[in-house]
């Protein structure tokens, strides 16, 4: 059976999207939590995409104005597109304090991504969003990431979300493993949950972390962690395609914040 054969009967089997509802749990997924400013250093570019009042997602810069998320996370229950003025940006947000915030301005999903298949393979090949912030965020304060291009066979990886019960502070899973690819799919070994989606899955080029995919969804319950993300930089390509093309909306006034290292 191919690759992506397998994916497809996996997905049936047992998965989700992970964009979830602001909750207050416990934390029991023994992922790193980014708890101080100084484990937060470098990873000041995720951060937590808030929509309306009581749902969020996983999004990482790119540019210092745009954020990269599922494409699922923008879209409501009936299928429709939310507004730009619904979501924010919360830049490194840890423990009610976010590095910056932004407003957004646009949001462009990809035109291929169809939200009424539900959680499937041919979802997931489309699941990226590319936003525009009302203001862009200073890479002093969030360095973005740039993408990575090629993948080797047995890449390792990192993931940097929220989730359920962790939704207060970013957790860092610094090892798992792409187990494979093909037709626009990558299939990961990571720890995800709810609140996932969206989440950047890193690998290390020359000290620094690239983004290979963005996590989408992945399996639920019991069993082997699985998680499922997109083959990504042709989507982002034609994401910023569709950004261009979209009207400009009215500048806002920017809020940031900027936080220091707490004195002993």
């Amino acid at each position: 059976m191919s690759f992506y054969n397998k994916t497809t009967a996996a997905l049936v089997a047992s998965a989700a999207f992970f964009c979830t509802a602001l909750t207050a749990q416990a934390d029991g997924s023994g992922l790193i939590r980014l708890t101080d400013r100084d484990d937060l250093f470098g990873w000041e570019a995720v951060g937590r995409i808030e929509i309306g009042d009581d749902a969020y997602c996983t999004g990482v810069l790119i540019a210092p104005d745009l954020v990269l998320t599922a494409a699922h996370c923008v879209y409501g229950p009936g299928g429709s597109q939310v507004s730009a003025a619904e979501v924010k940006f919360r830049a490194g947000l840890r423990d009610g304090v976010a590095i910056a915030e932004r407003e957004v301005s646009n949001v462009a999903a990809h035109q291929s991504y169809n939200p009424a298949l539900g959680f499937s393979a041919e979802t997931i090949r489309f699941d990226a969003a590319l936003l525009k912030l009302s203001q862009p965020i200073s890479s002093s304060e969030a360095a973005p990431f740039a993408l990575r291009r090629e993948v080797n066979k047995g890449q390792r990886v990192s993931v940097v979300s929220y989730g359920r019960g962790r939704d207060n502070a970013l957790s860092w899973q610094r090892d798992c493993g792409l187990l494979g690819r093909g037709k626009g799919l990558m299939a990961f070994d990571c720890n995800i949950t709810f609140g996932s989606s969206g989440a950047p899955v890193f690998v290390r080029e020359g000290g620094r972390a690239r983004i290979l995919s963005l996590i989408s969804g992945g399996n639920v319950g019991g069993g082997s962690p699985r998680a499922y993300g997109m083959d990504l930089a042709p989507l982002v390509d034609r994401l910023k395609r569709d950004l261009r093309a979209q009207p400009k909306a009215p500048l806002k006034q920017a809020k940031s914040q900027r936080i220091g290292v707490p004195r002993d």
